[in-house]
């Protein structure tokens, strides 16, 4: 079989090659670029989509003997992810844009891409499993290796682009995968991991707000829970729900946004037990398993380090409300929450609003 590797010059990718090759298979190296406009990233070396990226793959992919092409999606990257991206975080939202990269451009255009040259399936090195099932279809699982899986970030991917992929690191712990890199004779072996959003300039999340929403970087007032000016911001896209750091706040306790109402360009902060939430309300719904029932049982995380936690769901054409057993922390809305039952991940959408009255009592 041809299969294409989207690989981003890190080990997990290197290895999914390096597996597929010796299954006997014709494996193709992609590896995705993007040209933004705006500053240089801070750091290529931790990037999956940068000049040392593409370095790193095509060293490894002459290693393994195997073709490898660069795909330059900068335009549906732009489009699809850091815009977005940048819109949500000025209404005061919280997104993932590894979820929608990898909806939109991983599993899509550079999936495409792939199959116009040939390819029947397309591989990454993300841990995850995908569960082949004759009644069911290809189904979504977390990977072996829990501390690093990845399915979270995979939940909104359609049966289709299931049904093309490969994950062939989610059946190896990390320390097996890097074992297999060292044993090969990869230099990615040692790589270390490219971090969480890929695309940030050389002032990280503040230099990209400035540059691209220059007005949600406005200074305006910090609220307390009664609504009394406690401090000024230096703009609602620079705080995220959750954030203690760079309030600038001199309290007796620890305080932490609680709330972001872009509209009045005001923040809300109190106490960790205000962050406390058991009732969420989402959006845009993705389902893979369990689509048609209206309510269910399920395990849910909130963010992608959070431990899935017992809910309970309520589905409403493209709308969720969930109820956790015990109060969830500094739940972000543009965030995703994601279903699971035991390792299959049945599906998740996007946080709306996050309410628990009796919690902040």
């Amino acid at each position: 079989m041809k299969i294409a590797v989207a690989m981003s010059g890190g080990v997990d990718s290197s290895v999914a090659a390096l597996i597929l090759v010796r299954q006997g298979h014709e494996v193709l190296g992609l590896t995705m670029v993007v040209e933004l406009p705006c500053s240089s990233q801070a750091d290529d070396a931790m990037s999956c989509c940068g000049p040392s990226a593409v370095r790193a793959a095509e060293r490894v992919a002459s290693d393994l003997g195997i073709s490898h092409r660069v795909v330059t999606l900068s335009d549906v990257f732009e489009r699809e992810v850091v815009s977005p991206f940048v819109r949500e975080y000025a209404k005061g939202r919280t997104p993932n844009p590894c979820v929608r990269c990898n909806e939109a451009v991983k599993f899509g255009a550079l999936a495409e891409r792939a199959l116009e040259l040939g390819a029947e399936a397309v591989a990454t090195g993300h841990h995850a499993r995908i569960l082949r099932d004759e009644a069911d279809g290809p189904l979504l699982a977390r990977a072996r290796d829990l501390d690093k899986d990845q399915s979270y970030f995979l939940y909104s991917l359609t049966r289709g682009q299931l049904s093309l992929a490969l994950l062939p690191a989610g059946e190896l712990t990390k320390d097996e995968v890097r074992d297999l890199a060292r044993g090969a004779g990869l230099h990615t072996a040692r790589r270390p991991e490219s971090q969480d959003v890929c695309f940030l300039p050389e002032g990280g999340m503040p230099g990209l707000m400035r540059e691209r929403a220059p007005g949600a970087c406005v200074p305006g007032p910090i609220l307390d829970a009664q609504g009394t000016v406690v401090g000024q911001h230096d703009g609602v896209g620079l705080y995220t729900i959750g954030q203690r750091r760079g309030l600038g706040l001199s309290r007796p306790n620890p305080v932490y946004v609680t709330a972001i109402d872009a509209s009045r360009n005001a923040i809300s902060v109190g106490s960790g037990q205000e962050l406390l939430s058991t009732s969420v309300e989402a959006d845009d719904a993705r389902w893979s398993d369990r689509a048609g029932v209206r309510e269910f049982r399920a395990d849910a995380k909130v963010r992608s380090t959070a431990t899935a936690a017992p809910c309970s769901v309520q589905r409403d054409g493209r709308s969720v409300r969930v109820i956790f057993d015990e109060p969830q922390r500094a739940v972000c809305p543009g965030q995703a929450v994601v279903f699971y039952d035991g390792d299959i991940v049945l599906g998740g959408a996007t946080v709306v609003a996050a309410t628990d009255p009796s919690a902040r009592q």
